[in-house]
C-alpha cells in the first residue's frame, strides 16, 4: 500500500512538471531565443548526460541483447517523434490547446491496447473515443491564438501526433519497467534518442545566441531539461512499475488544469468558450474510456 502511495505521488509529480512546461517552453520559443528542434537537441543532450552521470545510483543489471531493439523503439516514440512534434506543435499553438490535446492519451492507449494487447472495447468506450476525438477536432478547427505567427490547426495536429507517439511509448516502456530499474534502460533510451534528434536540431542549436538568454529564459530551459525531462522520465517508469499503464495515462488529464492555471497566471494564454467546450468533450470521453464496467450480480 505504501509503495502504491509513492507511485501515485510520482505520477502526479510528472503531470505537475509537464503542466508547467507548456508555458516555459512556449515562452522560450516565442521569444526567439532558440528554435524548437534546437531546444529539443539541448533538452535530450542535457537529460542524456544527467542519466549517464547518475546511473550509478541504480543497481548493476545485465541487459539482454534482444532488449536493445526495444530500447531503440522506445527511443523512436518516447524521445524522437514525441519531443520533436511536441515542441514544433507548441511553437504554433497555445499552452492550453496543447495540454487539452494531450489528454487524449488515455483514449489512444485504449485504442492501441485493443489492437496490440487484444483488450476488449465496449460500446461505452467507443462512444468515449468518439467524444474525445470530437473535442480535439473542435479545438483544432475553431480554436484561435492571440499570438502572431501561430497556426493552431497545424500546431494541434503535431501535438496530437506527439500524443499518439507518447501513448505507444507508454505501452513499450511498461514491459521494460517490469524487467529493469529505470536507470538501467533510460540512459540507453536517451542515448539512442540523442543520436536520432541530432540531424534535426544541430543547425538550430549552433545558431542559438546563448548570451541573449535572460535569467527567466535560462531558468525555463533548465526546468525543461532537469524537471520536465530528467525528472519525468525517471518518475514515470517508477510509477509504471507499481501501477497499470491505464492508471498512469489517466493522470494526464490533470495536465490542462495545471497548464491552464499557470499559463493564465503568466499571461501566456487565456480561456475561451471553444476551449471550454472542447475540454468538456475530451474530459467526458476520457471518463467513459476509463470507467470500469458495472459488474453483474
Amino acid at each position: 500500500m505504501k509503495t502504491r502511495y509513492w507511485a501515485l505521488i510520482a505520477v502526479f509529480s510528472v503531470q505537475l512538471l509537464y503542466g508547467l512546461t507548456f508555458t516555459f517552453a512556449k515562452d522560450v520559443m516565442v521569444g526567439g531565443f532558440i528554435k524548437p528542434f534546437g531546444f529539443i537537441l539541448l533538452r535530450v543532450a542535457g537529460a542524456t548526460a544527467l542519466f549517464w552521470i547518475f546511473s550509478f545510483l541504480g543497481p548493476k543489471e545485465k541487459i539482454e541483447r534482444k532488449d536493445y531493439l526495444t530500447f531503440f523503439y522506445a527511443a523512436v516514440f518516447g524521445v524522437a517523434i514525441n519531443m520533436l512534434c511536441f515542441f514544433k506543435g507548441l511553437e504554433f499553438t497555445t499552452p492550453i490547446h496543447a495540454s487539452v490535446i494531450m489528454i487524449t492519451v488515455p483514449i489512444i492507449v485504449l485504442v492501441l491496447s485493443s489492437f496490440f494487447l487484444k483488450e476488449r472495447i465496449t460500446i461505452l468506450k467507443i462512444f468515449g473515443v468518439i467524444l474525445g476525438f470530437l473535442g480535439a477536432l473542435v479545438l483544432s478547427i475553431y480554436g484561435e491564438s492571440n499570438l502572431e505567427g501561430d497556426n493552431v490547426l497545424l500546431g494541434n495536429l503535431l501535438v496530437f501526433i506527439n500524443a499518439i507517439s507518447y501513448s505507444i511509448y507508454i505501452i513499450i516502456v511498461k514491459k521494460l519497467t517490469n524487467k529493469y530499474h529505470p536507470f538501467t534502460f533510460i540512459r540507453w533510451l536517451f542515448l539512442f534518442g540523442l543520436i536520432m534528434v541530432i540531424p534535426f536540431g544541430y543547425s538550430d542549436l549552433v545558431a542559438t545566441q546563448f548570451s541573449t538568454f535572460t535569467p527567466y529564459i535560462l531558468f525555463s530551459v533548465l526546468f525543461v531539461i532537469v524537471g520536465a525531462t530528467f525528472g519525468t522520465y525517471l518518475l514515470n517508469p517508477l510509477a509504471l512499475k507499481h501501477l497499470k499503464a491505464s492508471t498512469v495515462s489517466t493522470f494526464i488529464y490533470i495536465q490542462p488544469v495545471i497548464a491552464g492555471i499557470f499559463a493564465i497566471t503568466m499571461g501566456s494564454d487565456g480561456i475561451t468558450t471553444v476551449k471550454l467546450i472542447a475540454t468538456a468533450l475530451i474530459f467526458s470521453g476520457v471518463y467513459l474510456v476509463t470507467k470500469k464496467p458495472t459488474e453483474k450480480l
